[in-house]
């Protein structure tokens, strides 16, 4: 290897560890504000429910697409939500394409007898996916108020009531609640990604929110005041993440978005690889996409605080992450022949403290957050060093993945919105196993996935001949990661 190379290699390894390092400050940061804000009481104005001329005109909407397993379910649910029924109308948008439609529109019916103001929308096409269904029953909305859920989220009864009233302020865009997880402990798949959502819903919704930086709307169980999307100029459908675009384009708008991380709304985590890959693959490509559509309005906004621009900014490159992971795990095989081949450059991995300083910050962060819904006391605590790191090992599994995702976001490749399979899925007993949604080919990526898993054993062998044992554990992290999102893969025949 030649100098010239082993320099290229230190360059981009070290800019992408800085990288990683600037955003897990930015994560410390929002530790901070989220212990701050929890010791404060919540004294914002709210409407008076139980006076009927403060009780404003609610719409729901139910965006669905063949959703065969949940949308029972789904409408059993919404139709127990507790609001006055000339206050509320429900629009099912029903772009599905298989005999789910005769299912749903069965279900409607039956509803519709029992006095509850429910309508089956359907479309000639998907133009715009889930952001064209919200769009075109927007225009024909009812409702002062804009409710949206997904297929296989379950909102308690009192949702309505605990949302709705915050909408007295009038600066006031949108009210976000918390994600719930009723298949948290299906399996460890299903435990990682409740994992990673609960410090999403805690420690970056809160942290962000609380000091008045931009957050997002997550797509479903939060609600929209109508004149607020109208105003950031409606749904679009040109990103995966139709949700984080709208919410940027509001607040840019200087629209106010409250979450109430109190207000849990329950939903079924993808229990198969297949699931999770597609919906890793639209979040993080839909993130990249809109650092690349929004990220110069950030920058350039003078109606915001530059500390509010760093989190922004910092916000929409959160997929990005995926990419600097993924280099320096690939170049850190590299790094170590380079530091036992050229010995002057020795000094050169100071730079990888920077991820030991990361993940220590990572660890702190996540920790707070874990404890804030599953408890403290020690037992926890040796749950949440396991979970933690199993966690770590599954998200360095899926860096590959994710990053030809980011790519195609930040170089414009347009893809059409995948949808998230859902099975019904509530405890053990259930089975995942012929379910029709299901992905039967292989990912491309599978088989690289392999070999990244035998290229990360490699370098768990490199540190013997080379004495250096430095980069051991990170390696083997990384084996087991790949591995696990390999075979789990082939098993599922995802």
């Amino acid at each position: 290897m030649g100098l010239t190379i082993a320099y290229i290699i230190i360059g981009i390894y070290s800019l992408a560890l800085l990288l990683i390092f600037f955003y897990s400050l930015a994560q410390l940061n929002l530790l901070l504000n989220y212990l701050g804000q929890r010791r404060k009481q919540n004294e914002a104005p709210r409407f008076n429910l139980m006076d009927p001329r403060e009780i404003p005109y609610v719409t729901v909407q139910l965006p669905i697409y063949n959703e065969k397993y949940v949308v029972e379910r789904l409408l059993e649910n919404i139709a127990r939500l507790e609001y006055p029924k000339s206050k509320l109308e429900i629009q099912v948008l029903d772009d599905s394409t298989d005999d789910s439609v005769e299912e749903t529109a069965f279900k409607i019916s039956e509803l519709q007898k029992s006095g509850l103001d429910i309508q089956h929308i359907r479309r000639a096409n998907r133009e715009g996916f889930k952001a064209g269904a919200l769009k075109e029953g927007l225009t024909i909305a009812k409702g002062e108020f804009i409710a949206i859920f997904d297929a296989d989220f379950l909102p308690d009864g009192d949702w309505l009531k605990k949302t709705v009233p915050y909408f007295k302020d009038a600066e006031i865009g949108v009210v976000q609640t918390r994600w719930g997880h009723i298949n948290r402990d299906y399996s460890t798949l299903t435990r990682i990604q409740a994992f990673a959502l609960d410090a999403h819903f805690t420690l970056e919704q809160v942290g962000r929110n609380s000091k008045g930086h931009f957050i997002n709307f997550n797509g479903t169980a939060g609600i929209w005041r109508k004149e607020c999307i109208l105003d950031a100029g409606n749904w679009e459908g040109d990103t995966l993440t139709e949700d984080l675009d709208l919410s940027y384009r509001a607040q840019l708008k200087n629209w106010k978005f409250k979450y109430l991380e109190d207000v849990e709304t329950p939903a079924e985590l993808p229990v198969v690889i297949s699931a999770a890959r597609s919906q890793q693959f639209r979040w993080n490509k839909g993130g990249a996409e809109n650092f690349r559509k929004t990220v110069l309005s950030v920058i350039k906004a003078r109606n915001i605080p530059l500390k509010t621009k760093f989190h922004g900014v910092m916000h929409l490159l959160n997929s990005s992450m995926f990419l600097c992971v993924f280099l320096v795990a690939v170049l850190s095989i590299p790094m170590l022949y380079i530091k036992n081949t050229f010995g002057h450059l020795g000094w050169i991995f100071e730079v990888t403290s920077f991820f030991i300083v990361s993940t220590i910050i990572l660890f702190i962060c996540y920790w707070f957050t874990y404890k804030s819904i599953q408890g403290s006391g020690l037992d926890n605590f040796v749950d949440y060093i396991k979970l933690f790191f199993t966690f770590f090992s599954v998200a360095l599994g899926f860096s590959l993945h994710n990053t030809v995702a980011v790519l195609e976001g930040h170089m414009g490749k347009r893809s059409e919105f995948v949808r998230t399979p859902k099975f019904n899925i509530q405890n053990l007993k259930d089975s995942w196993k012929g379910n029709k949604y299901l992905v039967t080919k292989l990912s491309p990526n599978t088989i690289l996935e392999f070999a990244l898993m035998l290229y990360f054993l490699f370098g768990m062998y490199s540190a013997i001949p080379l004495n250096d044992f430095g980069l051991f554990p990170f390696h083997l992290m990384l084996f087991v990661g790949f591995g696990f999102v390999f075979f789990k893969s082939v098993t599922a025949k995802a």
